[in-house]
């Protein structure tokens, strides 16, 4: 018998027992549908956390921190100074690994109270900085312009602003109906005016933006057929879960849309030398640090410690934060996600090749009087065994195929009973693999009927009624 017409004999069997084949292909179908849709919802939160990554300066990003002096320098504590300044022309000087340093210098206090057009808001990142910033937190300008060198040298009063900013002290785009671009406007920081020079381009996560894309379409039709969804009576807000404070999308994207960065002397000059408790020296919050290549991070860390103990005078009273953890921390969630949604999937899986294997059985006693009797006319034990496993793989192909076209609806259902903030990505890779899995497990399930029948003595298969 030729491989065709083995096919179509398993093609025949699967259409003569409809309903039963249908039910054998269940668990198949089930496997290899949640196996698709798991690595493409693990994909797609893959994806975000990694465009996180890259959105605060990836892997190269070093941040060096004040710290408590360690244990065995206590005796020394007095002369420990934090990092300031002369720490980053040091580095500047003498860390060539170090391609570029930007210091950071923030309110003290949570949250410094912005105020504009009647309105106030407590933003996080309030800081001053040098220009150098908008290269280090892969800013890009959108409006106005950033501030220069010359402003950071006379300490004027300018800052540039987040989208978030904007929203919340002089409205929403989407609200007014027209652009918001408050540059040249007057903005308090804790009661000093500044002016708005420049402001950050919006960012967003990949769904984020295919979400807005979506609701501008749908307002668009709604103008167009003169008709509208919106809700009557007075808003409300959702607390910081909500899209109001921007922060049930992507923390990363989050962060930089709320960003106010003014000149480092003017933060200095204007606004913490003058408060009691501020030091003698400028102190900075931290120093952000970007290293020529990621692969040699420790070799950087090595030689801007050098430098630093120097400056601190043998004190070690700073201590790095690279992005390091996070990158592991996602590595190891996506790892933990795929191994634990994969070996449901696979649990699936193997219900469907033991269902599959139970039909073979009892097709196998149904046809016992029919393999005799090929065997009686010249068919081989290969012969048998061949056309059993290539009816159970026949069963697994159909209900890998058919798992395969119902993990979209899959997908689409879990994301819209549980939405999450990026949205699945089905991989070429994970399809290949889920139908792969079917179609060995199809071949495995039909092992132990495929040599039941091969074995099968002629003479009592004839006798068989």
């Amino acid at each position: 018998m030729s491989l065709w017409n083995a096919i179509v004999v398993g093609l025949k069997e699967i259409w003569a027992h409809k309903f039963r084949s249908m039910l054998t292909m269940l668990g198949i179908i089930l496997g290899v549908s949640s196996l698709v849709a798991m690595n493409a919802l693990v994909q797609g939160m893959e994806n975000g956390a990694r465009e996180s990554l890259v959105a605060v300066g990836g892997l190269s990003k070093v941040r060096v921190e004040a710290q408590p002096v360690p244990v065995e320098q206590r005796h020394m504590r007095d002369l420990a100074v934090g990092v300031t300044m002369n720490d980053v022309y040091a580095l500047q000087h003498s860390a060539p690994e170090a391609t570029l340093i930007s210091p950071e210098m923030r309110l003290d206090g949570f949250n410094p109270t912005l105020s504009a057009k009647g309105k106030t808001y407590r933003t996080w990142m309030t800081a001053g900085v040098w220009p150098v910033q908008l290269d280090m937190m892969e800013h890009k300008i959108a409006h106005g312009r950033m501030f220069t060198q010359m402003d950071d040298e006379m300490a004027r009063n300018v800052v540039v602003i987040g989208t978030g900013i904007r929203d919340e002290l002089f409205g929403k785009p989407e609200e007014t109906g027209e652009p918001v671009i408050p540059v040249g406007e007057t903005l308090t920081i804790n009661g000093y005016p500044f002016t708005i020079i420049g402001m950050f381009e919006h960012y967003e996560s990949e769904q984020e933006r295919k979400t807005r894309e979506l609701r501008e379409k749908e307002k668009a039709a709604q103008l167009a057929a003169g008709t509208t969804n919106q809700a009557t009576g007075p808003q409300r807000s959702r607390g910081w879960g909500g899209s109001g404070g921007r922060r049930g999308g992507n923390f990363a994207f989050w962060i930089k849309n709320n960003t106010v960065y003014m000149p480092l002397n003017t933060m200095w000059m204007k606004m913490k030398s003058g408060q009691s408790n501020a030091p003698a020296v400028p102190t900075l919050s931290s120093i952000e640090i970007r290293v020529a290549d990621p692969n040699r991070i420790g070799e950087a860390l090595t030689q801007v410690r050098n430098v630093l103990m120097v400056t601190h005078r043998g004190i070690e009273d700073f201590s790095f934060r690279t992005q390091e953890d996070w990158a592991d921390q996602i590595n190891t969630f996506i790892s933990s996600a795929r191994t634990s949604g994969g070996l449901i999937a696979g649990i699936s899986l193997l219900v469907g090749g033991i269902g599959i294997m139970n039909i073979m059985l009892a097709s196998i006693s149904e046809r016992i009087r029919e393999i005799g009797i090929r065997k009686a006319v010249g068919a081989g034990d290969v012969e048998v065994f061949i056309q059993i496993i290539i009816e159970s793989t026949v069963i697994a192909i159909i209900g890998g195929a058919v798992g395969l076209a119902t993990s979209f609806g899959l997908i689409q259902l879990i994301a819209s009973v549980t939405p999450t903030d990026n949205a699945p990505v089905v991989t070429f890779g994970s399809m290949a693999m889920a139908f792969g899995a079917s179609v060995t497990i199809g071949v495995f399930a039909g092992l132990i009927p495929a040599f039941r029948a091969a074995r099968m003595n002629v003479i009592q298969a004839l006798r068989y009624d």
